[in-house]
């Protein structure tokens, strides 16, 4: 498994025994990132105990029959109670170890987009149940902060919503958006060459603001030059308009490369490398 794996990124425990297994995770629940297990005869004990335990992790389980991997995750046919364990189990077969940092990925993926609230007309006394839902949430919040802070912003990768992006928002929310981007970037231009040092982290805090919405939507490069650019073109005619010198729009191509620099680099520290 090491050798399909970042060393920079994962360390890897092999459990030789359930009794070993389960001493190990119990000690280092709040470290594991994904639990990778191939069924046995006693495996659906081993699902069992670990839902018994409250222990809910990302888990990725490796098939050693014939079985295709697919994009969804799925359940493994070897055992009946994977599903009650949660529903995010991704199913592979063991012929996939070359795409195992990918599908690793995709359990984390999985795990953090499930719902953890019920709705408010099932039993209003607390139950097992709604430990299990506490447990799953902040399991959840531990594991997003830990990759965020492990992995710069990778968390908040996992976390984007495709139905969130630009280009497939209805027409009137994509208007609204460009205009939420527009108007957050004639304020980071406004202030962009301001002396007030007092103000430097304020200007930071637009352009981190920007950014991430741009993030989340899945805004491209294009689209922000293209911001820039009819804003300077609306700049440029104002200054035609009162006889002052239009050259002075050209230092704002630094706002532009600043603005355009931070989306890469969050693109370049939060998208997995097989993605």
């Amino acid at each position: 498994m090491e050798a399909h794996l970042d060393a920079q990124n994962y360390r890897v425990h092999v459990g030789k025994s359930q009794q070993s297994f389960f001493q190990w995770i119990g000690q280092n629940r709040h470290r594991i990132d994904c639990l990778v297990l191939e069924p046995e005869a006693n495996f659906s004990e081993l699902l069992e105990n670990l839902q018994l335990r409250d222990i809910l992790l990302p888990t990725l389980i490796l098939e050693t029959g014939d079985l295709v991997a697919t994009e969804e995750p799925s359940l493994p046919d070897s055992s009946s109670t994977a599903g009650s364990y949660h529903k995010a189990i991704v199913c592979i077969h063991n012929t996939d170890w070359a795409q195992l940092e990918h599908y690793i990925h995709q359990a984390i993926n999985q795990f953090l987009k499930l719902p953890h609230n019920h709705p408010p007309d099932l039993a209003e006394i607390p139950s097992l149940e709604d430990t299990r839902h506490f447990l799953l949430s902040l399991q959840q919040q531990r594991l997003s902060e830990k990759l965020r802070e492990r992995l710069g912003y990778l968390g908040v990768y996992y976390k984007r919503n495709s139905d969130s992006f630009l280009r497939n928002l209805p027409a009137q929310e994509r208007a609204q958006l460009l205009e939420k981007l527009r108007l957050d970037y004639r304020a980071i231009i406004l202030s962009y060459f301001d002396k007030d040092s007092t103000k430097d982290n304020l200007l930071n805090q637009k352009i981190d603001s920007f950014v991430n919405t741009a993030f989340l939507a899945d805004v491209s490069v294009s689209q922000i030059v293209e911001i820039h650019m009819e804003l300077m073109d609306s700049f440029s005619k104002q200054l035609k308009l009162e006889g002052r010198n239009e050259e002075i729009l050209l230092d704002y191509r630094l706002t532009l490369i600043d603005v355009i620099a931070h989306l890469c680099e969050m693109y370049r520290r939060s998208i997995p490398r097989e993605m």
